[in-house]
């Protein structure tokens, strides 16, 4: 059984759409195994980010992550990576595929409602990022 770390973005949360991004993952036959709501304050962001510290967008990133709420979840099922970057869509909506949460949800590149873990190797970064192991059930 594998999880990834998905978060629905500070604009995802102002859309009201948290609830439909779940149910994207649920329908899917995926499990929310953690869920919170929390604010990132823009230090939190640049870390939760490092990884993106030399791009140019690595400023705006943050800058966004920290706006508002966010909610986190660990989702969890079999490829659960994979499933829940395809039903998350392309990271520019306008790629996005009919149906996937950017196609439906999100206004642009940079506000496209969700992150999802690329790999397993940042699933084991990010998860504990925001959730201690008592935690996940």
């Amino acid at each position: 059984m594998e999880q990834t770390l998905s978060i629905v973005k500070p604009d995802g949360v102002k859309k009201r759409v948290i609830g439909e991004v779940m149910v994207k993952f649920e329908k899917a036959g995926l499990k929310i195994a953690a869920l919170k709501m929390l604010k990132l304050t823009k230090e939190n962001a640049k870390k939760f980010y490092i990884v993106h510290k030399d791009k140019p967008f690595y400023n705006s990133l943050t800058d966004f992550m920290s706006e508002g709420p966010i909610v986190v979840m660990i989702v969890e099922g079999e490829n659960a990576i994979s499933r829940v970057r395809d039903i998350m869509g392309a990271t520019n909506p306008k790629n996005a595929a009919p149906g996937t949460i950017r196609s439906d949800f999100a206004s642009d590149i940079e506000h496209n409602i969700v992150h999802g873990s690329d790999s397993q190797a940042s699933a084991s970064y990010e998860i504990p990022f925001f959730f201690p192991s008592l935690e996940i059930m």
